[in-house]
């Protein structure tokens, strides 16, 4: 009754781990760029019996085990904003973007342009070209941005185009690699190098959505409560069974 009472004990654990990640793909379903995560189950195998009369399968208890997380890094959809400076990534590929850390990378485009006039996130992260930092001038207007990240002007009253930097696309072999640092931001790390993004194209006037199925989300969360309740009534017969035992055995005459 012991092994019935830590089996269930530790499918509670791994629930209550993933409500919380169910959790956060909903708080972020309207996160422009957001990945969703997605949990990892192994099972535990331990040897509990060892009496020559059980067989050799029931003598093996199976716990769940909490493996991990992975993200999701598949394409959300893209949702036209008609911004000129809003910007979605067609591929595999990440914005970079400067912070006090060092770089790091972002499916975020939604972008603006700061009180010093340089290309940032919304959180004010500068956005990097393969040059820099990208800035525009007071006299600028018009931007356009190319498919391939280039970003050109006009300037006060000329009609010719005036190039103002090329957003900088990284990608990497593994994108699981990625470490999320919060912010919708992902830093790499020892020995990660990120590639430069050659494939990925920019589509101007739109930004990424989140990733993350709301309506499965919901199901999950269902299904994950009822889970736990189910375990959590199983766990308290286990404990009844057990103690009603133990009364019977005690009015036993010695």
């Amino acid at each position: 009754m012991e092994n019935a009472l830590l089996v269930g004990l530790s499918r509670q654990s791994t629930l209550e781990r993933h409500l919380d990640v169910i959790s956060n793909n909903l708080a972020n379903v309207n996160t422009t760029g957001f990945k969703a995560n997605q949990m990892l189950f192994e099972e535990y195998l331990t040897s509990g019996a060892h009496e020559d009369n059980f067989k050799a399968p029931d003598r093996r208890i199976s716990y769940v085990q909490d493996r991990g997380t992975y993200r999701d890094f598949a394409q959300g959809p893209l949702e036209r904003t008609g911004n000129p400076l809003d910007v979605a990534i067609n591929g595999s590929g990440f914005l970079v973007v400067q912070t006090p850390d060092g770089e790091r990378y972002t499916r975020d485009g939604n972008l603006q342009i700061s009180s010093t006039g340089q290309l940032v996130t919304n959180s004010g992260k500068p956005v990097l070209g393969t040059a820099g930092p990208i800035t525009i001038q007071p006299t600028d207007h018009d931007v356009t941005i190319s498919a391939d990240g280039t970003i050109t002007v006009l300037e006060g009253v000329s009609p010719i185009d005036t190039i103002r930097g090329k957003l900088r696309m990284a990608s990497f072999a593994d994108p699981q690699s990625l470490h999320n640092e919060g912010d919708n931001v992902f830093s790499v790390g020892p020995g990660v190098n990120a590639a430069q993004d050659t494939k990925s194209t920019i589509e101007q006037g739109f930004v990424e959505k989140s990733n993350v199925n709301s309506v499965v989300e919901m199901s999950r969360l269902i299904e994950v409560n009822r889970t736990y309740a189910n375990i959590a009534g199983m766990l308290s017969q286990q404990a009844d069974l057990q103690k009603s035992a133990i009364e019977k055995l005690a009015d036993v005459p010695a």
